[in-house]
């Protein structure tokens, strides 16, 4: 599930879920991972900091949650998640593995983790599993963490500010929910830049009826009209006319309206693809595309699915490196958004680098370029 989503689902849900908290680094927004906290339920989403789809659950208060396996309990305030408990609810597994450091005790399943807190008094007895100790009556431990995870196995951070290591899973059929989504996207450059070669995936049916995924590959290039587009890519999502031009102080004086405004451009908004497609007003023709990267901490942040396109650049590069390779030499435009309603933006202004026909838009306290 992509981060987008699980907000979207959190949001529904306002009355219920509160106190939410979203977590990211901002000096490293791309080598730790994207966290959503609910500490008033004792549950963790962590999301993997670049494709920024869900990889795991972690529940690490297990007494505000309830939880089931095939309609048996083996968490509530009433059944205690002993190792007992949970051996009698997921049958045997391989011998679990100690952590000296933090003094947990981890017991493995394919994609479930718990974790028990022992004393380090037992560390010599472990050769033979958890349940091969001794205990005390009433000591035997409980559960004090779970993690949720795809695959077999993977190695939890010792906190928050760390990338955790597990598999990424696919996107489920079950989130497609009708809409395309990217899978990459090729700059097509000669002698300028020409268009977009988007491969994409979405929702498709087999022979038996069932739901399959459908691979897809459309290209859109500049002078193309808005039908051509919309054949191509389907409906947007969002259909944006631009109330007004800040760019146009920027023009030479020839090119400045001198009359009656002119027509307003509008925008295609397609944010499972991370695209904008830009229509001129007068001929209805593609004359600017806009690439997102979903940046955390960038003012659009989470409107938008992260745009794996390929350049001559990657968009988890630094600008340094960029700047470098492309040669950029002009200096920046401050862009500094705020809404109509809002007139602040607690992220900061972003900067502008014009390269032939190209645009950067970077993250001055971060180096990195965010559309």
């Amino acid at each position: 599930m992509h981060f987008s989503q699980s907000v979207a689902i959190i949001q529904s849900q306002v009355g219920t879920i509160r106190g939410v908290q979203v977590l990211y680094s901002d000096q490293n927004p791309l080598g730790v991972d994207l966290v959503i906290n609910m500490p008033q339920d004792g549950i963790r989403f962590i999301f993997d900091p670049v494709a920024q789809r869900l990889k795991i659950i972690e529940i690490y208060n297990m007494k505000l949650v309830k939880l089931r396996y095939s309609g048996m309990c083996f968490n509530s305030p009433e059944v205690a998640p002993s190792i007992e408990q949970v051996e009698h609810c997921f049958g045997a597994t391989h011998p679990g593995l100690y952590d000296s450091q933090r003094h947990l005790f981890a017991l493995n399943f394919r994609g479930l983790s718990f974790y028990f807190p022992v004393d380090s008094k037992f560390e010599p007895g472990y050769a033979h599993g958890l349940g091969s100790l001794q205990f005390p009556n009433g000591g035997s431990p409980v559960v004090a963490r779970t993690t949720i995870y795809y695959g077999s196995q993977h190695q939890a951070s010792s906190s928050v500010g760390a990338v955790s290591c597990a598999p990424l899973p696919p996107l489920p059929l079950a989130c497609y929910r009708q809409q395309l989504h990217l899978r990459r996207c090729d700059v097509l450059r000669s002698a300028g830049t020409r268009g977009l070669r988007l491969h994409m995936f979405t929702e498709g049916t087999s022979r038996a009826l069932e739901p399959v995924q459908l691979a897809l590959c459309r290209v859109v290039r500049f002078g193309d009209s808005c039908q051509a587009v919309a054949r191509a890519l389907g409906a947007p999502a969002r259909l944006y006319y631009k109330h007004d031009d800040k760019m146009r102080i920027h023009r030479p004086p020839a090119r400045r309206p001198r009359h009656a405004p002119p027509p307003t451009d509008y925008f295609f908004n397609y944010f499972t693809l991370g695209l904008d497609v830009l229509f001129d007003a007068s001929t209805h023709q593609v004359k600017k595309f806009v690439l997102h990267t979903n940046y955390p901490g960038h003012y659009n942040f989470n409107m938008y699915h992260r745009c794996e396109f390929e350049l001559a650049v990657q968009p988890d590069n630094k600008w340094e490196s960029v700047s470098r390779a492309l040669r950029v030499c002009e200096r920046p435009v401050v862009l500094n958004r705020a809404s109509s309603t809002n007139t602040t933006n607690p992220f900061g202004s972003t900067f502008c680098y014009g390269y032939q026909d190209i645009i950067f838009e970077v993250s001055p306290s971060k180096g990195k370029y965010t559309s």
